[in-house]
């Protein structure tokens, strides 16, 4: 298995892995290919793929705002859960944030997604019970 950064070419595998997945929380503009270009030409040393006999089996997508990096729609695909991959995904990020300065990151994992609770808890990410997050859609087309 390599881990490589993911590009724009990526996105009709990597979409498909997405919307195969429960608790995706995938938006219609936001996850589109041009608002995953966007993304991509934003945070191009942070997005990667993990490929397996070149099928794209996992991923994971982080940005930066300058001071913290936020971690989205990290997936594996379920044939491939338990053997290290979303771990390894989670360290590359790592490594390309601490390349750029960036010391601390944050996520949002749905209530539903259980799965994805389990796997950032046991990666020793602590859950923020202190706080509200809050959401809008600026466009009304941004729709899940």
């Amino acid at each position: 298995m390599d881990i490589r950064l993911m590009t724009i070419d990526d996105y009709e595998e990597v979409y498909q892995i997405w919307t195969a997945t429960s608790g995706m929380g995938l938006r219609s503009l936001d996850d589109s290919k041009d608002g995953i270009a966007k993304f991509l030409l934003r945070n191009p040393t942070t997005n990667f793929v993990s490929v397996l006999n070149g099928e794209i089996i996992g991923v994971i997508l982080c940005g930066n705002d300058g001071r913290r990096g936020y971690i989205y729609h990290t997936v594996v695909k379920p044939t491939y859960r338990g053997r290290g991959i979303g771990k390894a995904l989670l360290e590359a990020v790592y490594y390309a944030l601490d390349q750029i300065g960036i010391t601390r990151a944050g996520l949002m994992v749905l209530d539903t997604n259980e799965l994805g609770k389990s796997f950032w808890q046991a990666q020793g990410w602590e859950q923020r019970v202190d706080l509200n997050y809050y959401s809008k859609a600026i466009d009304p087309n941004n729709v899940k």
